[in-house]
């Protein structure tokens, strides 16, 4: 099963999550489409997410969380503890990077930082090895202070 993902801005959710690595976006099945999507292909978890459906988000007035006077909000302090404990990914720490060198940069960087050091597939975030060739990711340990 070769996974070819083309990480684009597109991917990037407005909490920072790169869609790219989510593994309901890597399965062949009931493949979800990303959270900037239109499409009700996917999970309702991402349907009804609190932080994509937020007011400001929702008028339109911003993409990212970060343009928030709120932000980091309590959401998505919660959502950055878990998945920096679970996956090693922070999601403020890709905000402040987005919102410093641009979205364009940042995907280029998560191009990088998330190609299997093996075969270069996309590794998914949500699993310890690389779908394509099962290689081991090595998780970053972020500070949780």
């Amino acid at each position: 099963m070769h996974i070819n993902i083309n990480l684009t801005s597109s991917l990037i959710a407005p909490c920072g999550m790169n869609c790219g690595l989510c593994l309901g976006y890597h399965r062949l099945k009931n493949k979800c489409d990303g959270c900037q999507s239109t499409s009700l292909n996917k999970p309702n978890h991402c349907i009804n997410c609190s932080i994509k459906n937020c007011e400001l988000l929702s008028s339109g007035k911003s993409k990212y969380c970060f343009t928030c006077h709120k932000f980091p909000c309590k959401r998505i302090k919660n959502l950055d503890i878990r998945y920096k404990a679970k996956y090693g990914m922070s999601m403020i720490e890709n905000l402040n990077s987005i919102k410093e060198i641009g979205i364009r940069k940042f995907t280029l960087k998560e191009k990088q930082k998330w190609a299997c050091s093996k075969c270069g597939n996309i590794i998914c975030v949500h699993r310890e090895i690389c779908l394509e060739c099962g290689e081991k990711r090595v998780i970053q340990n972020y500070r949780t202070d």
